[in-house]
């Protein structure tokens, strides 16, 4: 099978749809139904590694509008045969749709999170859902928020959790040089990553802000890391010195991807407890590297969490609760937990080979 990927951005890309991305497509290009991947993605922010066989990336259609049609223009008129289109956001339907209408190829959509959570207000996307063979769901949240109001019936709609690979991270010491660089030495360290954005302000940073000074007494040396970068930064660092929590407090800024783990490894727990999440990838990269967690039990990332097996859930909106949950995760020892292994890059390859297996046994029978 031939795959034609037009996605926001995989390889050379930020962020969880990327990683996301970057592992749906190098697990793709792995099985051996294969033959080859094509990867039209819409942003390109680094240079990207060494990509996997059968993968080719189209980078001339990055970061512009004109390039990336341009682009998508000159595959579809090179006539080659292509099975499957993959549509990498439910933005990018009506290319998605053309393409695969052009090619008489199957059209697979991704959804992740709050993109698909509620319809888009495009009317045309959120027309063309209806048009696609089969959607895969990064959690069973997300699915059944997108099941809610669109027409797509629940048996097109498989789940396909985040992979974490696992051997990027493991049990280590709290790194002297970030201790020094951020003046944590000897503090206990509660910690949130990701990005900081007014259009995301749903994280529990803002629930975390308020109830610190309450913890702060019982909890001696306690201190806060958010780590990440955002149009919202600002805003946060005043909420935390207008609370008086200046000296308590860290913001790392945006963290490099060589530096992850050990930023991971600083922390004595890893707390995000929002609303919008729809799995939480970091929940997997905090619990492989031993420490803590507490996420939240009204979004995605209690799935991340196993309902609460791998980690400690908690409703932002239940402030006592939420201390509580933070009290049971600092008391926790620095472990893996046990189960973790279900969400290995191993089993996500096996989940995809079943989920488009499928499609191409369909494909075939049509053919």
């Amino acid at each position: 099978m031939r795959f034609l990927a037009i996605v926001p951005e995989a390889f050379g890309g930020f962020g969880g749809i990327a990683v996301y991305n970057r592992d749906l497509l190098t697990a793709l290009a792995e099985l051996q139904l294969c033959e080859k991947v094509t990867v039209l993605p819409r942003l390109i922010r680094q240079a990207p590694a060494t990509l996997p066989v059968r993968i080719e990336l189209l980078e001339k259609a990055a970061n512009s509008s004109l390039r990336y049609l341009c682009e998508l223009v000159r595959v579809l008129f090179k006539r080659e045969r292509y099975d499957v289109v993959l549509c990498g956001h439910i933005n990018l339907l009506p290319l998605a749709e053309i393409a695969s209408r052009l090619l008489g190829a199957k059209h697979v959509l991704l959804i992740y999170g709050i993109d698909a959570w509620t319809p888009t207000g495009r009317r045309l996307s959120d027309r063309l859902v209806a048009c696609t063979d089969l959607v895969i769901s990064i959690s069973r949240f997300t699915k059944q928020r997108f099941l809610s109001w669109s027409p797509v019936h629940d048996s097109q709609v498989h789940l396909l959790p985040n992979a974490i690979h696992l051997e990027k991270y493991g049990i280590g010491e709290k790194p002297h040089y970030l201790e020094q660089r951020y003046g944590l030495g000897g503090k206990k360290v509660l910690m949130t990553l990701g990005r900081l954005q007014q259009s995301e302000q749903q994280k529990g940073i803002d629930e975390m802000l308020e109830i610190l000074p309450a913890v702060l007494p019982e909890e001696k040396n306690l201190s806060y890391l958010i780590a990440g970068d955002g149009d919202d930064k600002q805003r946060l660092e005043r909420k935390a010195a207008s609370l008086g929590l200046s000296r308590h407090v860290v913001f790392a800024g945006r963290v490099r991807e060589a530096e992850k783990a050990d930023h991971y490894r600083l922390a004595d727990v890893f707390v995000m407890p929002g609303r919008q999440e729809g799995f939480g990838f970091v929940y997997l990269e905090a619990m492989a590297s031993g420490i803590p967690v507490v996420a939240s039990s009204l979004d995605g990332s209690r799935e991340a969490v196993l309902n609460g097996e791998l980690g400690e859930l908690a409703d932002p909106d239940d402030r006592e609760a939420l201390k509580a949950a933070i009290r049971r995760a600092l008391r926790r020892p620095r472990q893996i937990p046990d189960g973790l292994d279900f969400f290995s890059y191993e089993r996500f390859r096996g989940r995809l080979q079943h989920i488009i297996g499928g499609l191409r046994v369909e494909s075939a029978s049509a053919a």
